[in-house]
């Protein structure tokens, strides 16, 4: 998958998970050592530990001695933060929200204040620049199918609470008629006029009245369906993390990993839903924002 050149890492973790730890790091193929580390002959290498708090006393002297010395000694979570770009949500545990300095976007006012004014200019400017294409999109949804122009969808937001996301309709009317279900590449249910729109994210254009209203960011993690939430949070780790944060028009896990509607996708959404969370920044999001509007220029979109 990824092989990049890095160095050995040497890693402190509680015997009993060896097996599942081992098989992450061979996965991403990183070079490693666990619970064996001799600081003069691996002088600059990487010093890892997981779940410090379960090591043993005779662990965690090695741990403090090689920080002494003037190893680098680091979470392996963070190591892996840094060298993926994406948090590896299998090793995810408390220690990862709780004994590490970061959520700068939880816990600090001018971060927040930073974002939700960087939300709210970008936002309003792009609503009088789009205004043409909100007509030309609904004279053309309108043309095509019946239906409301606009399409409005219980989601789940900033601390769990529910409210209506706005899109331009991209689906015909019925679509949902046997219940709620995921949508997919090349949905059927889509029209000729949502085919275009979806894969040039114009549906989701009208979003920005959400983030106007303050229900949405432009940028974070995409709101979910309650319905689809109560089966992801079974299988995927803290995924209801994800609402500590408004959710976004577009986000890291959008412009890093391709369309999918499986909990696999889902899976690996969330790992870029955690890092972002984690290591949001005015920087990131100006990233984040370039990289949308490339994937809408170039139509790489669903």
């Amino acid at each position: 998958m990824l092989k990049p050149k890095r160095k050995t890492i040497h890693l402190y973790c509680p015997k009993e998970h060896e097996a599942s730890v081992t098989s992450v790091l061979q996965k991403y193929e990183i070079n490693f050592t666990i619970n064996s580390f001799d600081f003069q002959t691996n002088r600059g290498d990487v010093v890892c530990h997981y779940r410090s708090y379960d090591l043993s006393h005779e662990q965690k002297k090695i741990l403090i001695e090689a920080t002494e010395k003037g190893a680098w000694v680091e979470p392996l979570t963070s190591y892996l933060d840094r060298e993926l770009g994406f948090t590896e949500i299998k090793l995810v545990d408390s220690s990862f929200f709780l004994y590490q300095k970061a959520f700068s976007i939880l816990n600090s006012a001018s971060s927040k204040f930073i974002k939700r004014s960087f939300d709210l200019i970008l936002a309003s400017i792009a609503i009088i620049m789009l205004l043409p294409l909100f007509i030309l999109t609904a004279l053309a949804i309108k043309l095509d199918s019946r239906g409301p122009v606009l399409f409005k969808q219980a989601r789940t937001g900033l601390f769990n609470k529910e409210f209506k996301v706005i899109k331009f309709r991209s689906m015909t009317t019925d679509a949902e008629k046997d219940g709620a279900q995921w949508a997919t590449k090349n949905d059927a249910r889509v029209t000729r006029v949502g085919k275009f729109i979806r894969k040039t994210r114009i549906d989701e254009l009208p979003q920005l009245l959400n983030v106007i209203k303050g229900e949405m960011s432009l940028i974070g993690p995409r709101p979910e369906r309650e319905v689809f939430i109560q089966d992801l949070e079974k299988s995927i780790p803290y995924y209801r993390f994800r609402h500590s944060v408004r959710p976004g028009i577009t986000g890291l896990a959008q412009v890093k990993y391709p369309y999918g509607a499986s909990i696999e996708d889902a899976e690996w959404k969330h790992r870029y839903d955690l890092y972002y969370i984690k290591h949001q920044s005015f920087w990131v999001d100006v990233k984040i924002t370039l990289l949308t509007i490339q994937t809408v220029i170039f139509a790489k979109g669903l």
